[in-house]
C-alpha cells in the first residue's frame, strides 16, 4: 500500500524540511516489512486568486485531480477526528488488509480546506483544536506515520 501526502505550498530549505526527509525515510524503511511502499509527497501551489474562497475551490480541485485512483483520502482539519497514534495505525493497517490502493493524506494551504472538498474524504482527522502552519502540520503528519509504522511492527519507537 502506498502513503502519499497532498499539501499546499512548497517547504523551502530549511529546518522544516529536512525532519520531513527524516521522517519520509523512517517511515520508508520501518514500512517495508509491512508491505507499505513509502510516503510520496506532492506539492501543489497556492492558487493567486485574491479571494479566499476562490483559492480553496481552486486549490481543491488540484488537490482531488492529483489522488490516484483506489486511494482513500484523509483530509487534515482542525475540526476534524481528534487523533491518536494507535488510531492512526490501526486505520493503516485496516485499509491495507481491504487491499486499498493507498492513502493520501490531505493538507490545506493558509486559507485551509475548501468544505466541498472536506465532504468528499473518507475521514477528516485533527492534531488539536488550534491552527498550525502548513510546514508544521507536514513534520508532525510524517513523525505520526513514522510512529504508525513502528507500532504495527512492534519497534519500540513508540512507548505508550
Amino acid at each position: 500500500m502506498d502513503l502519499m501526502i497532498l499539501a499546499i505550498g512548497r517547504l523551502k530549505a530549511g529546518p522544516e524540511t529536512e525532519l520531513c526527509k527524516r521522517y519520509a525515510d523512517r517511515t520508508a524503511k520501518a514500512g517495508r516489512g509491512l508491505g507499505l511502499r513509502g510516503v510520496e509527497i506532492k506539492e501543489i501551489p497556492e492558487s493567486r486568486s485574491p479571494r479566499a474562497q476562490d483559492r480553496k475551490a481552486i486549490e481543491a480541485d488540484a488537490m482531488a485531480a492529483a489522488v490516484p485512483d483506489g486511494f482513500h483520502t484523509i483530509c487534515l482539519h482542525e475540526g476534524g477526528d481528534l487523533v491518536e497514534s494507535i488510531g492512526l495505525a490501526q486505520s493503516i493497517r485496516r485499509a491495507a488488509d481491504q487491499s486499498v490502493a493507498g492513502q493520501a493524506y490531505l493538507i490545506g494551504g493558509p486559507d485551509g480546506l475548501d468544505a466541498g472538498l472536506l465532504g468528499r474524504c473518507e475521514r477528516t482527522i485533527s492534531f488539536g483544536r488550534a491552527t498550525f502552519p502548513h510546514q508544521l502540520v507536514r513534520v508532525m503528519l510524517l513523525e505520526q506515520l513514522y510512529r504508525a509504522t513502528t507500532i504495527l511492527s512492534g519497534h519500540p519507537y513508540h512507548r505508550a
